[in-house]
Parts: structure tokens; C-alpha cells; sequence
């Protein structure tokens, strides 16, 4: 991972009125952080089924992406987090709108 990474994580953006202001916070937040194109990190909470694990791991379908998983000490929730090439800040921002139409992931 790039030492210029500063892990801006989505859980740090204050919300908006509206979710076009939440993204477009983000994204400054990103451009203003990040030096792109990079190897990001992304981070997730899912319920430990097989179903809802393997809908986050296909989001990603750059050859990059590298995933790691930990189960919680009482087996009921998984972490999955995601390394993968990007290219730009969008890029960063689509993947989060991917996953988020994805019932019970919580975006870290």
C-alpha cells in the first residue's frame, strides 16, 4: 500500500442534507488526501453469511483486488477488507455505492 494513503474512510465524511453532498464531500475529501492512482483500502462489516460476503467480494472485479476476512469473536459478523487498484477518486466512490445496495454491510 502507498505510504501517501491517509485512509480516508467513508464513516469520517459528515452527511449532508442528501446523499449528492455526502459523495461530493467524499470526493473532495479523497482528492484533497490522496495521490491517485493508488492502491486503496476498503473496509466492511457483514452479517457472517456466505451470500452477503461473496455479494461485497464481487463488487470488485479488478484483477488486483485482494481480500482478507476476520470473523468477530462470537462468529455472527464478519470483516472483510479490500485492497484494490484505482485510478481516480470516482472510482473509490462508485465502489462504496456498489456495495451499499448491499442489505446489512456496514461501510467503515
Amino acid at each position: 500500500m502507498s505510504e501517501l494513503n491517509n485512509n480516508i474512510r467513508i464513516n469520517a465524511i459528515e452527511d449532508g442534507d442528501n446523499n449528492t453532498d455526502f459523495y461530493a464531500n467524499f470526493k473532495q475529501k479523497l482528492i484533497d488526501v490522496e495521490q491517485f492512482p493508488l492502491l486503496y483500502t476498503f473496509k466492511f462489516i457483514v452479517t457472517a453469511d456466505a451470500d452477503k460476503i461473496e455479494a461485497v467480494k464481487n463488487v470488485f472485479t479488478h484483477t488486483s483486488a485482494k481480500y482478507t476476512e476476520k470473523e468477530s469473536s462470537g462468529g455472527k459478523y464478519k470483516s472483510i477488507t479490500v485492497e484494490v487498484f484505482v485510478n481516480h477518486a470516482d472510482e473509490v466512490i462508485d465502489y462504496y455505492k456498489k456495495v451499499s445496495k448491499i442489505e446489512s454491510v456496514i461501510m467503515l
